[in-house]
């Protein structure tokens, strides 16, 4: 009988292909198949030259490949060669459905290993150069994604943390900045919307709270590109900064 192969799910990080950690570079290297999400950048997958690449990506809105069938196309693909390697985009613990996979993998009696990967949260920061904790403003901070459906006791919750970053909420952000307001915060509290961290198509928008439940934010941002929502006083521009942002020719100061 056959033995079967190992599974490596492995966070490609936030866009970048130099920004994958070492050890998952050389896995990629090694790889015999590389099952990858969508938001995976074209330069990452030339880390495994030879590998056979098969696309499963998941896009929020977009028509996708169905998380049971995903999960076959792994445990198949372990059943008939060595080295697996699922990329997912950012960290594969963080809103990346990995459970579902380890789970499959595990009824499968398949071994598996996860790498982390630099979520889009810690880059983005990154990107703007504004800390997620900040001495005496930013002690806490809430990793969230928005549901249509969302009650008012969860965005409550969610208003507690001084940092908020919501992914995934780029169709829901004038209903997050309301909700958020309903529940307490300031209309004026700042919002940075970063796009494709780390890519070269890097966008970085800031306003308020009370100018995203208007809408003004999705009139400049790009459907076809992953963005985050970064809500607190820790994203407030410094009076020393210079403008980063231009929406239709008006500069949104937080």
């Amino acid at each position: 009988m056959k033995a079967m192969g190992k599974v490596y799910l492995i966070g490609a990080g936030p866009g970048a292909a130099d920004l994958i950690t070492v050890r998952g570079m050389r896995l990629l290297e090694q790889a015999d198949v590389v099952l990858h999400d969508a938001l995976v950048e074209p330069a990452m997958l030339e880390y495994a030259p030879d590998a056979k690449k098969i696309a499963v990506g998941k896009r929020c809105g977009q028509r996708s490949t169905a998380q049971h069938f995903i999960n076959k196309q792994i445990v198949d693909a372990a059943r008939e060669h060595r080295l697996v390697v699922r990329l997912k985009g950012g960290d594969p613990m963080l809103f990346g459905r990995a459970d579902e996979e380890m789970r499959a993998l595990e009824a499968a009696g398949i071994e598996y290993e996860v790498v982390p990967g630099i979520t889009a949260a810690l880059a983005s920061a990154a990107a703007l150069k504004r800390s997620l904790t900040l001495r005496g403003v930013s002690r806490s901070v809430a990793l969230a994604t928005h549901s249509r459906a969302a009650d008012s006791d969860e965005i409550r919750e969610q208003a507690k943390a001084d940092s908020l970053v919501f992914y995934m909420g780029r169709d829901s952000a004038p209903a997050i900045a309301q909700q958020l307001i309903d529940a307490g915060r300031p209309g004026s509290t700042p919002v940075a919307i970063v796009e494709a961290c780390s890519t070269p198509r890097e966008r970085a928008l800031t306003l308020t709270l009370a100018r995203m439940a208007l809408g003004e934010a999705q009139e400049w941002l790009d459907p076809s590109q992953p963005s985050l929502l970064m809500i607190g006083e820790a994203f407030r521009e410094r009076a020393s900064a210079k403008p980063r942002v231009h929406l239709k020719g008006m500069q949104f100061a937080a």
